[in-house]
């Protein structure tokens, strides 16, 4: 399929709005950050990538990302809530869409997962440096975006995953608003296809920007078809207004090919 093919797949009709939302901070956050600080070469998560759970900041988040979920106008909430099957995003979805009142299920879709590292998982990248020096060589020739560590996927293969949900959106119908309960790399991959963003413009975005938990990301096309626009990103106000700490767990920020 060539480019034009693509950008078409992407822009057909269906949803009008496409609400992004990262999950709240997980143990496996705040895990990463206390192997970082203290010079580790593992992280000690409590349990696999898939059933980690929210922090107790995390659920806060959920909850006060949910309360501002409840102020939009009926007409304009989303009617189709789908989530990354991870614990974490999971958690989040529920907490919120509860808290909002809004009478809609949460469904899960295994395509909106979290990256998947492979060998390199619960390595910081310290420990990354001393196990495997030759990935971290590898990873630095061929930039995040097309590396793929041993076991694991390229940034370049989710994008692909996310080609694929966008497509079975379109076939909706037009006039839909769904809300997409995910992952920080997931929502910098879905700004990559959605804006047909290059190499470099999502790289140096991914350098410079964390998606903050618990964040909104907003995308809209009132007629449904054509082109996505980008109407806010990394929105964490709602937190901040209910006094609810802001947390950003970023991943590492060398990011472009040597």
């Amino acid at each position: 399929m060539n480019e034009d093919a693509l950008t078409e797949a992407v822009q057909e009709a269906g949803a009008v709005e496409l609400l992004l939302i990262r999950h709240g901070e997980s143990e496996g956050n705040v895990a990463a950050t206390e192997a970082r600080l203290a010079g580790a070469e593992v992280i000690a998560v409590p349990a696999r990538d898939a059933d980690v759970n929210l922090s107790v900041t995390g659920q806060e988040q959920a909850k006060a990302l949910g309360a501002a979920l409840a102020r939009i106008a009926e007409e304009f909430r989303p009617d189709a809530v789908v989530s990354s099957p991870y614990e974490r995003a999971r958690q989040t979805a529920e907490i919120a869409v509860e808290t909002a009142g809004w009478p809609v299920q949460v469904r899960t879709d295994e395509r909106l997962r979290d990256r998947e590292l492979g060998i390199l998982d619960r390595l910081t990248r310290m420990g990354v440096e001393q196990r495997f020096p030759e990935e971290v060589e590898r990873r630095e020739w061929l930039g995040k975006l097309y590396y793929r560590p041993p076991g694991g996927e390229s940034w370049a293969d989710v994008a692909l995953r996310l080609r694929s949900v966008l497509s079975e959106l379109n076939n909706l119908g037009t006039g839909h608003r769904v809300m997409l309960v995910c992952h920080d790399a997931v929502i910098m991959l879905f700004r990559y296809v959605l804006e047909g963003l290059s190499e470099r413009e999502l790289l140096d975005l991914a350098a410079t920007t964390s998606v903050l938990n618990a964040s909104m990301t907003r995308y809209v096309r009132p007629a449904g078809q054509g082109p996505w626009t980008l109407e806010s990103f990394n929105v964490a106000d709602h937190l901040t207004e209910q006094g609810v700490t802001v947390t950003e767990h970023g991943g590492d920020t060398s990011v472009h090919p040597r």
